[in-house]
């Protein structure tokens, strides 16, 4: 039983996934691109959102490029400059730093969501679990720093760059060599898959045109809404820039 739900969990749920976030991202940017800002509350708590902003998207820029260079460079390639060891230091001394970093700014984002009525009104279910999941997945990963200490081998993070690298190049590797990792990696590595499931059908989605502008934004962004205005003093067009 514990073999089937790790070949379901690292065999065939990454693929699962992997297709949800492609072909999702791709039918999203086909038909609703005006959807993928979060409802806007940036007249709101103004210094909290810039703060809590900019670390958070620094953080998180610097812990997927980490994760990505790490988990997909092929050990005999990076061995030729540095040895298993001496990478695992690097990995967990700034993805340390950068996961603090980005911690503390999700944190900022995550209060102001929840405990500010007005902000609150303008946050969808799906805006508020996104950054819930988001946290959770943060939290993990500073879990397992202290256990990727005490393996100065660095035995767990060969595992998962072999088991990463199957799943890209779909030569999985068998599911029973994850059993022996500690509990906090799995529950990283399946909520991690998760999220890139959840990726297309959440406003993650402005990852894919943010970035490169992110710093040199306008102040101000166009939002679309589908809900229904009901007449009054306080209605605006839909196509009227949210405040």
């Amino acid at each position: 039983m514990r073999d089937t739900i790790f070949h379901i969990l690292f065999v065939w749920y990454p693929y699962v996934c992997l297709s949800a976030f492609i072909f999702g991202s791709i039918i999203r940017f086909d038909r609703e691109q005006y959807t993928w800002k979060a409802s806007s509350s940036q007249m709101l708590r103004k210094k909290q959102l810039s703060l809590g902003s900019n670390l958070f998207h620094i953080g998180i820029l610097f812990l997927l490029m980490g994760h990505t260079v790490g988990l997909l460079t092929p050990t005999a390639l990076y061995t030729l400059v540095i040895t298993p060891e001496q990478k695992q230091f690097i990995a967990i001394v700034a993805g340390g730093v950068a996961g603090v970093v980005c911690f503390v700014g999700l944190s900022l984002l995550l209060h102001r969501r929840l405990f500010d009525a007005r902000i609150r009104q303008t946050s969808t279910y799906m805006d508020l679990g996104v950054l819930g999941i988001l946290w959770i997945q943060l939290v993990l990963g500073l879990v397992t720093l202290p256990y990727s200490f005490s393996h100065h081998d660095a035995s767990v993070m060969l595992v998962l760059s072999h088991w990463a690298q199957g799943i890209l190049t779909v030569q999985p590797v068998d599911a029973q060599t994850l059993q022996g990792l500690n509990w906090p990696y799995l529950v990283h590595l399946v909520l991690g898959m998760t999220i890139f499931l959840i990726f297309p059908f959440s406003r993650l989605v402005h990852i894919w045109s943010a970035p490169v502008w992110y710093l040199g934004r306008k102040g101000y962004q166009v939002v679309r809404t589908r809900r229904v205005l009901t007449a009054g003093p306080s209605a605006r067009s839909p196509n009227q820039p949210a405040e």
